[in-house]
């Protein structure tokens, strides 16, 4: 056991401690891995929210799939982080390719799918114009709705076929803030996260039935790169819609960026204090993710 100095100053470490009847530190035991063993998939996995799910994930013991169509950075992160992380290329708006996902998935890891998280989606035009519902686009309506809700029906669709004769898993979506309060983004995205919030409901009474839990959660504001573009948007519109894909075309925020993104969040904060980063999300889905949550 560690030597220690002073018995009120035990010395730490990332692991747990037990403590014997002298106040000595016993020998420490690891960390426990939530996920150890388990397969999942994280669509929009490659940068944001969906790489910090990754990354907890596979310190949980996870053996990752990352679906996402960023291949650069998917493959990159899948490289960093070893061989329990892999990438496939996935448009979840597609069902060919989230069907191709799911086998990947289940060819490469014997068979077994237990965790799908559907966290690909995209803000869309965030320009003053296209926040009114007087300026109401319909191609624009339905490109968001098949990425965020479609995708997200697609892939709870083929995560139940692989999870439901194995009568266990666990289905996790990310939906937003935007899902429960009014006001606090653009129509069509608004509309996709209620979505997603009804879907869950659904497929979460149809599929309990079959062992398989369905769940998603409705973070806040969090200054990841695909919000901080939204924000540049919202201040220049100077920019034509029809340049570019503003939700793809996401450069690297600066850091003065993020903390002025982290500012304005936390001035619309109810809870003050806490600064919700990406990891606070990852947690959230890690609990539903885990047998915690059973």
């Amino acid at each position: 056991r560690p030597e220690i100095a002073h018995a009120h100053q035990p010395v730490m470490s990332p692991s747990h401690h037990g403590w014997d009847g002298n106040g000595a530190a016993a020998v420490p035991t690891p960390m426990p891995k939530r996920l150890d063993g388990k397969v999942a998939i994280v669509t929009g996995g490659a940068r944001g929210i969906g790489e910090a799910i990754v990354r907890l994930f596979a310190k949980h013991g996870a053996r990752v799939v990352i679906a996402d169509i960023d291949d650069a950075a998917g493959e990159a992160l899948a490289s960093a982080l070893g061989p329990q992380v892999s990438f496939v290329r996935c448009d979840v708006s597609v069902e060919d390719d989230v069907r191709r996902a799911v086998d990947w998935a289940l060819s490469r890891h014997g068979g077994r799918l237990d965790v799908y998280c559907n966290n690909a989606g995209v803000l869309g035009r965030q320009t003053r114009a296209a926040r009114s519902i007087l300026s109401f686009d319909a191609a624009e309506f339905d490109r968001v709705l098949r990425v965020n809700a479609l995708g997200a029906a697609l892939g709870m669709k083929h995560a139940a076929r692989a999870m439901a004769p194995r009568r266990a898993g666990s289905i996790v979506s990310v939906a937003s803030v935007a899902a429960v309060l009014g006001g606090l983004g653009p129509h069509a995205y608004t509309a996709s996260k209620h979505a997603i919030v009804g879907l869950t409901k659904n497929a979460a009474c149809e599929l309990g039935a079959h062992g398989v839990r369905v769940n998603c959660v409705s973070p806040f504001g969090v200054a990841t790169p695909m919000l901080i573009n939204a924000w540049r948007q919202g201040h220049d519109d100077t920019t034509a819609d029809a340049d570019l894909d503003l939700d793809l075309d996401v450069t690297v925020p600066s850091d003065q960026e993020v903390e002025k993104m982290e500012e304005v969040v936390r001035g619309l904060a109810t809870l003050k204090g806490p600064t919700l980063r990406p990891r606070d999300i990852a947690e959230a889905v890690l609990f539903l993710a885990s047998d915690e949550a059973r």
